[in-house]
């Protein structure tokens, strides 16, 4: 059972009578509602509204708009809720993860990158700054996840990095930032992700480190977390056979289950081994990795009998609240476990002082605080680690630098993923790369995709024949002084790794060009494009598209501005001729 003295809680005397009282006065209903935390998709305020009175949930989080509507949603989240609520972000990389006008400060691989412990810090600084201004009081971060794979593209940006002690430094620092705020953290994704390439969306991870290894790495990271007090853990739908087998004997293979449903690994070895005394809560339970190991009817239960707290994410709330509740009465859960489970919930609320907050009508801090989104010591935070991270990987042409004086004539292609991923509009960042490169002076020729061709115009013969057909190479050579190609690949729950993909086959943006003219490349997402194009003499990691990073990025490869960010050796993909 959970002591709400000790760590990470620390509850007073009345802190913990509040927590008592509230457990005591509550209907089944009641308990068993918190432990949901629902997604809001729709954010219809009325249904909301009798969802908080039907179905009582313990905390929720939303899709991302802009910080007015998002302070709006989070008050009125708090007014018809009786419980106070845990509304949480996800800020992995700044305020950007709490409204959609939020201050991008720096990706983890950019942290890792920065070599430095102040990046970090930054991040979950205004992660924390920016959360809090809009209500929020619970930071899913930081990202405690090892890069040791390096087809791994689920957490490729998100993981600071291959080395323990250096994930665990800037975990450390980004917790230490978001404290500055009135914000719980959540560590993730239990028992770590990134020894495979396998994206838990699609299917089940597995951790197939031993037990000697998974002490000495996830687990050695895990157990700094706890002694920094970390509020919350994630657990991921990541199985660990090496532990559960050691923990279990006799455990077959169809019996190994992923964290979020495996007591062994829940209450075996994080809560029993590692010492962890806080809050546990599942992944989103839409994903794969959960679906597919169990039945819904089981899953939902058996979640929180495994030693989860609160459950991340309804599919149908009335049948899912309806399985948690049959799970209590047939007693898949039973009492000591709803116990524990409550007193952890409720026992983050009182440790944020959310019941103390409720009774002064300071649940949500004053509108005139959100004058600190994207406020000018924010901006100068994300510059600053912009500055220190983007890593020229080679430069083994000696290309640079590349400026306008010297390659006045510049050929652009912006390489995004499929328009379908963005609702078939066109891709943001093509027209803030024009708006950059026209203000540092270039001629700019920005080239359009088959992808863009079809958004503009549908699918003709015309703009397919112009999309494959390279043209008079001594035309273009006489054309354009050089080529930059901002790489702007991502992908979410669609495939389990994410490769560099051109636009159409036999495309005109594939390398022909490098043997012509200078070229660069810039990714502005993950870190292992070179494996997509081994041919680049001159490769950058940006890590991310904002305006900013683009902004900074073309200043450095003018040579006004070193590189400062460093590169893994993982970047080269375990190949030879990624490194020419």
């Amino acid at each position: 059972m959970v002591d709400l003295r000790e760590k990470p809680f620390y509850l007073s005397e009345s802190d913990i009578r509040w927590v008592e009282e509230t457990i005591d006065s509550m209907t089944p209903e009641e308990k068993i509602g918190q432990l949901f935390i629902m997604l809001d998709r729709k954010k219809d305020q009325e249904e909301t509204k009798m969802i908080f009175e039907r179905f009582h949930i313990g905390g929720c989080r939303y899709m991302n708009e802009p910080a007015e509507k998002i302070y709006e949603q989070n008050r009125f989240y708090q007014e018809n809720s009786k419980i106070p609520l845990l509304i949480a972000c996800n800020c992995d990389s700044g305020g950007n993860g709490a409204c959609s006008d939020g201050t991008h400060i720096a990706t983890a691989a950019a942290c890792g990158a920065a070599n430095d412990e102040e990046t970090a810090w930054n991040t979950g600084y205004v992660s924390g700054q920016e959360g809090t201004a809009v209500g929020c009081n619970w930071d899913f971060g930081p990202v405690c996840d090892i890069l040791y794979n390096w087809r791994n593209t689920i957490i490729n940006t998100r993981a600071y990095g291959s080395v323990p002690e250096e994930v665990a430094k800037n975990a450390r620092a980004y917790i230490r930032g978001v404290r500055e705020s009135r914000m719980a953290v959540c560590c993730k994704h239990f028992p770590g992700d990134g020894v495979e390439e396998l994206d838990q969306h699609l299917v089940m991870g597995i951790n197939t480190l031993s037990c000697e290894e998974w002490d000495a790495s996830f687990g050695w990271v895990y157990k700094q977390m706890i002694d920094e007090g970390i509020e919350s853990i994630m657990a991921g739908h990541i199985a660990l056979p090496a532990y559960s087998r050691k923990l279990c004997p006799g455990l077959t293979d169809e019996d190994i289950r992923p964290a979020t449903l495996s007591r062994e690994l829940l209450t075996g070895l994080l809560r029993e081994k590692l010492g962890f005394n806080g809050l546990i809560l599942t992944d989103a339970s839409h994903m794969a990795g959960m679906t597919s190991a169990l039945p819904r009817s089981r899953q939902v239960p058996e979640a929180i009998a495994a030693g989860c707290d609160m459950f991340l994410f309804f599919n149908d709330i009335e049948e899912d609240f309806n399985y948690m509740m049959k799970g209590w009465k047939s007693g898949i859960i039973t009492d000591e476990r709803l116990d524990d489970a409550l007193h952890r919930i409720l026992g983050l609320k009182a440790s944020l002082k959310l019941h103390e907050r409720k009774a002064n009508g300071e649940l949500v801090p004053p509108k005139e605080g959100l004058s600190v989104i994207g406020c000018k010591k924010h901006l100068m935070m994300a510059a600053q680690a912009a500055k220190k991270s983007i890593t020229l990987v080679k430069d083994t042409a000696n290309t640079l630098p590349v400026s306008p004086k010297t390659h006045p004539r510049i050929c652009a292609f912006v390489v995004s993923a499929p328009p379908i991923s963005r609702k078939n509009r066109p891709d943001p960042v093509k027209e803030v790369v024009r708006e950059e490169l026209e203000k540092c002076g270039y001629q700019v020729h920005i080239h359009d995709s088959y992808y863009d061709r079809v958004l503009k115009e549908g699918f003709t013969e015309e703009a397919e024949l112009s999309s494959v057909v390279i043209g008079k190479v001594e035309e273009f050579k006489a054309n354009y002084d050089a080529v930059f190609v901002f790489i702007h690949m991502k992908g979410y729950a669609q495939e389990n790794n994410v490769r560099l993909s051109w636009s159409i086959g036999h495309s005109v943006e594939i390398p022909w060009y490098v043997k012509e003219v200078p070229t660069v490349f810039i990714s502005l997402n993950y870190t292992n494009h070179l494996l997509d194009v081994p041919m680049a003499k001159t490769y950058i990691n940006a890590y991310a598209p904002t305006r900013e990073i683009i902004r900074q990025t073309l200043k450095k490869i003018e040579g006004e501005e070193a590189f400062e960010g460093r590169y893994d050796d993982l970047v080269f993909c375990g190949r030879w001729d990624t490194r020419l």
